[in-house]
């Protein structure tokens, strides 16, 4: 009889946590067969630049000067994100997540309306809205939102999201999923007085996104936990069991061809000691928020470096419709 080939650490995480990838890239994410993708404006930049994805941009600039908006370039940025979308979701059987503009991220109504103009496109593109959840800045403007949208059936994912005052009032406000950045809570540990490398599971991020998860399942919140930003494999694997992880195709490939042994690192029947925390309104999430240097600094980052991608693929659509 021949031998039973081992089975990878990348399917062994399968197991036990959702796998979705963290690409634009149709081809990646078909090679590795993720459940869900996400999306972002800066990978969708990467995206846009590949040279299978330009019939897209240019059948998003047609659709968007069809109509009789005042701001075409808005709308071929949201029917590019809505087409990208879309062919994605031929290959993976779950959901995708598409951002919304990072620009509103301090602007609740205008989010909501945005996000719901998101959902009526691929609504239009013959899409489920059970197959969409929105991304969204996890500022306080951003979770109010997300509660918003959620009460009228639209799902979101609160990314950005860098401080446990984030994860408890994104869980509040019945956010289907969050996506903390276990990466860049490292780079920022790094960068300001930390040590040069972390053992995983002492990894900042990932003690961050243990904690939450604990939190979580110890309060019997129904939003999802799903880490992001991985820097290494040793991270993710500190993070097996998980509810969802969503991992850069460079990271995927390691994963599939490490045939070692995956043991399960957090599990919802044991969450260890009893994590206290109250529901906060705005005014002491903000007080929280400010004094947590780490989140404020990588929360605004983030915001800024989104809106830069969006900007510079708004000029590649602006050229190619001259």
């Amino acid at each position: 009889m021949p031998l039973m080939m081992k089975p990878s650490k990348l399917d062994q995480l399968r197991e036990m946590t959702v796998v979705v990838a963290d690409t634009g890239d149709i081809e990646a994410i078909r090679q590795y067969q993720p459940i869900d993708a996400t999306t972002n404006p800066s990978l969708l930049l990467k995206a846009a630049q590949l040279p299978q994805y330009e019939p897209l941009l240019h059948a998003s600039i047609a659709s968007a000067k069809k109509t009789s908006s005042a701001n075409q370039l808005s709308d071929s940025m949201d029917e590019l994100a809505v087409r990208i979308g879309r062919e994605i979701l031929t290959v993976v059987p779950g959901r995708v997540s598409t951002e919304i503009d990072a620009r509103l991220s301090f602007d609740t109504i205008a989010t909501v309306e945005r996000g719901k103009r998101l959902v009526e496109r691929y609504q239009e593109a013959g899409v489920d809205t059970d197959r969409i959840l929105l991304k969204i800045a996890s500022t306080w403007e951003g979770i109010r939102a997300a509660e918003l949208l959620e009460k009228q059936g639209i799902q979101c994912n609160l990314t950005l999201l860098f401080g446990f005052e984030q994860a408890a009032a994104a869980a509040d406000a019945g956010a289907f999923l969050i996506s903390p950045f276990v990466g860049r809570i490292l780079d920022w540990h790094k960068a300001n007085g930390g040590q040069p490398d972390y053992l995983p599971h002492e990894d900042p991020g990932v003690v961050s996104v243990k904690t939450i998860y604990n939190f979580y399942r110890q309060n019997n919140y129904n939003t999802i936990v799903m880490g992001a930003s991985f820097r290494n494999t040793g991270e993710i694997e500190a993070l097996a069991g998980c509810d969802r992880l969503t991992i850069s195709p460079q990271l995927l490939e390691e994963l599939n061809n490490d045939y070692s042994e995956l043991p399960r690192s957090l599990d919802p029947g044991d969450t260890g000691d009893s994590i206290l925390f109250n529901t906060m309104n705005e005014s002491p999430f903000r007080y929280q928020m400010n004094s947590n240097s780490m989140a404020t600094e990588k929360l605004a980052e983030g915001i800024r470096n989104f809106v830069a991608d969006q900007i510079k693929l708004e000029n590649m659509l602006q050229e190619l419709a001259n």
